[in-house]
């Protein structure tokens, strides 16, 4: 075993005097709030949101259907989970009666005060559409009405559509970090 560094952002965001009100997207999706019920389509879609990005190399469990499953788990028993906070995308345009999940988000409220966005992921068919700043925006307003005046989160540095998205959103970066990981050699 080895280890190996991958470079990522801490960028934050001011949430006072902020409207997040995202361009609508096309009818063919919405967006449901949290619901414990939709925990396993949650996990599903983060799963196939980064089961194929170098996020599942950072962390692993992403890259494992079981892994997300456990994960989201953990994030809704947090003692900040923040329902509000918290989205998932659905696909519905192959007809009412065949749902597709494909993206999620989750909001956390830190010890410190500040919304802590987790794992934003939308599935590779369904990018470039704006489901990912529909999830960012609603969860961002999730924080507000929560009366947080700050949020953060992290990305991993060569995931420059992410880091676009979010800088776009007004979110800056404010510091650098190395997240190390086992790695097997061969």
């Amino acid at each position: 075993m080895s280890l190996t560094y991958f470079k990522r952002f801490r960028m934050e965001i001011s949430l006072a005097g902020r409207e997040f009100r995202p361009s609508p997207v096309s009818a063919d999706y919405a967006l449901l709030p949290w619901d414990p019920a939709l925990l396993e389509d949650h996990a599903e879609a983060k799963y196939l949101s980064f089961r194929e990005e170098v996020d599942s190399d950072v962390f692993p469990c992403l890259g494992d259907l079981s892994g997300c499953s456990r994960l989201m788990s953990e994030i809704s028993r947090k003692d900040g989970f923040l329902p509000a906070a918290t989205w998932l995308a659905v696909y519905t345009g192959d007809g009412p009666d065949r749902q597709e999940f494909c993206g999620t988000v989750q909001g956390i409220r830190d010890d410190t005060g500040y919304g802590s966005i987790q794992n934003l992921g939308i599935t590779p068919q369904h990018r470039g559409r704006g489901l990912g700043k529909h999830l960012l925006y609603h969860s961002l307003d999730g924080f507000q009405r929560f009366g947080l005046k700050r949020a953060f989160l992290e990305v991993t540095a060569r995931n420059l559509s992410a880091i676009r998205l979010y800088e776009a959103a007004g979110f800056a970066k404010v510091r650098t970090l190395y997240k190390a990981v086992e790695v097997a050699c061969t």
